[in-house]
Formats: C-alpha cells, structure tokens, sequence
C-alpha cells in the first residue's frame, strides 16, 4: 500500500507566474529523459502511472507539481537529453528550471535519477549546480541497475561517490526489481519533513 493513499496531480507550468503557491514543503525530482524518471516516482510513491511513463523519452516537458500529503508535494522537472526539440525549446527549459530552484522557498531537496550504466552527464551537473547554488540537499538514484552484473553496478557506485564527495548522497536503484526503494522511500520522506541542513548533508 502507497504511504501516499491521497496523492494526486495538480498542476503543470511552462512559466515561473505559473508555479504553485510557496508554502508547505516539497520535494523536486529530475532526471535525463532516458534514465527511468517517471518509472522511478511511480515506484517510490507506489502508485501505478502516477508519473507519466513514455517509450519516447522526453515527455515530461512541464514542470509537473503533485500532492503527496497536505502540504508536502513532489515536482516532477523536465528531463531532456535525448528529446528531439529545439535548441530554443531547451534554452526555456534550462531559464525555467533556473528560476524554479531560485524562487522556491519551499523547496527541500533533489532526488536526481541517473542511468547506472552512463556517468554523469552535463543535465546531472547542471542539476547539481542548480541545487548547490541555493543549499539544497541531493540524493542520487543510480537507476537501471538490474541491467549491470552486481560488480560493475557496485563499481559504477563507487565512482560516482567519489566525484561527487559530500555534494550528494548516492544510491543504486531499480524500478523493475524493487532494489533500493525503501533507502529512496526514505530520503523522499526525510526531505519532505524538511530535516535535511540545506547548509550540507
């Protein structure tokens, strides 16, 4: 059963005028267009097709805020990469996202979704810089990684601790067999309560 029974879509916004209201609390979620975002919310929310899931990637092209509880909300950002858009359609993209970390008071901390199977990529930096730039906490999901041998995934792992240091958290992850769920169950939980010292983990 969902720890999230009433969680429900509320709005999506092409332009900072069109956020939600900055109270409460909430928790962003980003990710390339292929690294299993919106698998990922679904698993960690536990509702089927809560997130929208796409063999295209690039869907998510809003920023997309939904209800968990009263008060505390997940915000689903665009991911791109592989999206066949053009170069002015990602330049908007990239001010949106700008303004979205810069502007939300309520805003406690990035779960970002990374295939294990890819180091990171300049979205992922982007992300992270756009997170350090207002303090905020970072958990990583290394997603996909029931499609490495469990040595190459615990490789994969490793590296990414260590370029990153103390900038993040870092986890391995699979929306297909459930691994690593409740570790990500957690840090969503941790974050909405607002818990994490948004001055460093």
């Amino acid at each position: 059963m969902s720890q999230f029974p009433d969680a429900k879509f509320i709005t999506s916004a092409n332009s900072a005028t069109q956020f939600l209201p900055d109270s409460g609390s909430e928790v962003a979620v980003a990710g390339r267009s292929n690294a299993g975002k919106s698998s990922a919310i679904n698993v960690i929310v536990n509702r089927r097709q809560f997130a929208r899931t796409s063999k295209t990637p690039g869907r998510t092209q809003l920023v997309n805020f939904f209800a968990l509880r009263e008060g505390q909300r997940l915000v689903d950002l665009p991911g791109y990469g592989f999206a066949q858009v053009a170069a002015s359609v990602r330049r908007h993209w990239g001010r949106l996202l700008q303004e979205y970390f810069e502007s939300r008071k309520s805003l406690n901390g990035l779960i970002l979704v990374v295939d294990v199977r890819r180091e990171l990529q300049d979205f992922d930096r982007q992300m992270i810089e756009f997170a350090e730039s207002v303090s905020l906490p970072i958990h990583i999901l290394l997603t996909k990684a029931d499609k490495l041998k469990r040595g190459k995934a615990a490789t994969a792992l490793l590296q990414v601790r260590k370029e990153l240091g103390d900038k993040a958290t870092v986890q391995l992850f699979s929306s297909l067999n459930r691994q690593g769920v409740d570790e990500a169950s957690e840090v969503l939980e941790r974050f909405l309560a607002g818990k994490e010292d948004k001055a460093g983990l």
